[in-house]
């Protein structure tokens, strides 16, 4: 599917979706191990707020409004001047600035912020997708329906 993203949009969105929905402990025992964490001044929070959640009836039918959802933001500038923002779900502020960041740091350094933060994360979300894939696979029943008599 093509998205109309330059490359490095593109590779930018990824890190954000990783970080965005990394379990928080697993994101900051991360961060807690990166070294040099730059100095930053925020801009925009951290806040907490609402969103609205559409969806569609069918997974491609008209779409209508499902909820809201709360969700924490934050956007920050570092001392080199590149901007970053932060979303994820849920109110944890410290995970939203910390995210906000690691985007700006990105920016900057994009190589060793995917080798230290973004693929493990992203190997850490592939495995807890496995083991929740064979968990269910393991609970699967099979039916079928057996023929009584000849009417």
């Amino acid at each position: 599917m093509k998205t109309g993203l330059s490359p490095e949009a593109t590779a930018r969105k990824h890190a954000l979706d990783v970080l965005a929905t990394a379990p928080a402990k697993a994101l900051a025992e991360r961060w807690d191990a990166y070294g040099d964490k730059p100095e930053h001044q925020r801009l925009r929070g951290p806040e907490t707020g609402l969103v609205m959640v559409r969806g569609r009836a069918g997974g491609g039918g008209a779409p209508f409004n499902l909820g809201e959802t709360t969700v924490s933001r934050a956007s920050v500038r570092i001392v080199t001047g590149e901007v970053g923002h932060g979303y994820c779900l849920g109110r944890d502020l410290d995970k939203a600035e910390a995210i906000a960041v690691i985007d700006a740091l990105r920016q900057r350094d994009a190589s060793r912020i995917e080798a230290e933060i973004i693929a493990p994360l992203e190997a850490l979300a592939l495995e807890n997708d496995a083991t929740r894939k064979n968990e269910t696979a393991a609970t699967r029943v099979d039916f079928f329906t057996m023929v009584r008599g000849d009417n």
